[in-house]
């Protein structure tokens, strides 16, 4: 996903309005995409949605830490589908405090699971309003028709 969307851009194969949103943003390294992804093949997404981040918005922060060592949405290992929610929402908690620190109001992230699980628990942490986007979905907003 990454490369593909890096190379459209690149290539002009899709132009996007940095401008369309006037929030402040924030990014969300997921385990997969960054540190399981580093560990089992030598490569973590980590500079690739940071570029896209870059050709989207004006306004964007990176949560800390970050990259490598960005923390768990704890909707990982199957979580959002145990039935244990009380124990998923708490497990969240720093993943909340961690954006809320920011002062984003917008969070962007690729990742399916993460995207459920961030969804899921907001409420929980009185940030109800906060937008969850993915990536792509970030990328197809940004677009000039």
């Amino acid at each position: 996903m990454f490369d593909l969307l890096i190379e459209y851009i690149k290539k002009g194969r899709i132009r996007l309005d940095r401008r369309r949103f006037d929030v402040k943003a924030t990014y969300h390294d997921p385990c997969n995409y960054g540190r399981r992804a580093k560990k089992r093949f030598g490569h973590g997404y980590f500079e690739e949605p940071r570029w896209i981040m870059d050709q989207c918005l004006e306004d964007w922060v990176d949560l800390h830490p970050d990259r490598l060592h960005q923390i768990c949405c704890g909707g990982g290992g199957g979580a959002l589908t145990t039935g244990y929610n009380d124990e998923r929402i708490f497990y969240g908690r720093r993943k909340m405090e961690q954006i809320r620190a920011t002062g984003a109001r917008m969070l962007v992230l690729p990742c399916h699971s993460c995207h459920g699980q961030i969804n899921s628990i907001k409420a929980a942490y009185d940030m109800q309003d906060l937008p969850v986007k993915y990536l792509w979905e970030l990328v197809a907003d940004c677009l000039i028709r």
